[in-house]
């Protein structure tokens, strides 16, 4: 459903383009991919995949101590996969949001709770509508400490009973990380009206506030 709702944006770009009248993101180069950032100092790092990065990007950037997150590309071979590449699904890909935040605000385990609520971790290869291997839900590590982390966090989603189903997420070892084009940076906050966005992003992000509140920056709080 997502790829259809993009497909439709580039035939109205590559149409106006060839009336002279190129939207204004095309004249930005929104195009080209985003720029990875380097940590600030004392700024920690995160990377997971949980469906569609564009909800999952409003989500995780709600919470308080995270100072950006990047959408982008992650757990495949592919160097520098494009948007299109990635869904064609033979990358090996899945669509990710790499997480940019400060541990003394917002602990590794407490983010990754929230990365649980912002999607569902129970369906293999699909978030709603929304289906491949390039939306299958996915954790990475960087450390063995962080690896510990998310299996006890998993064991905690699982106890408490949250889902009807049990995780099947993807607990991996981090290695590269691409950003996707600049378009689909804060697409979520760009494209409020889409009928993508409203039908599927906004009530995955309610939902997330609702799951984790208190771990909201004050005015997601309201």
């Amino acid at each position: 459903m997502k790829k259809l709702f993009v497909y439709i944006i580039c035939l109205f770009t590559a149409y106006s383009c060839a009336n002279g009248s190129a939207p204004r993101n095309q004249q930005d180069n929104d195009h080209d991919f985003a720029t990875v950032p380097n940590p600030k100092p004392g700024e920690a790092v995160a990377t997971f995949g949980g469906g569609c990065f564009w909800s999952m990007s409003e989500a995780l950037s709600e919470l308080k101590g995270v100072d950006q997150v990047v959408a982008g590309f992650a757990g495949g071979t592919t160097k520098n996969p494009t948007y299109e590449d990635v869904c064609t699904r033979t990358t090996g890909h899945a669509e990710v949001v790499q997480v940019y935040y400060d541990p003394t605000k917002i602990s590794f385990a407490t983010l990754a709770e929230a990365f649980f609520y912002a999607h569902d971790p129970t369906t293999l290869n699909r978030q709603g509508p929304d289906e491949g291997t390039d939306y299958r839900s996915i954790a990475f590590y960087r450390t063995p400490q962080e690896k510990q982390t998310l299996q006890q966090v998993i064991a905690k989603v699982n106890a408490g009973k949250y889902y009807s189903g049990k995780v099947v997420t993807q607990v991996e070892p981090f290695k590269v990380f691409y950003p996707a084009e600049k378009y689909h940076q804060g697409y979520y906050r760009s494209h409020g009206d889409s009928p993508y966005i409203q039908s599927v992003s906004v009530p995955k992000v309610l939902k997330f506030r609702k799951a984790i509140h208190d771990q909201l920056k004050p005015e997601f709080q309201k």
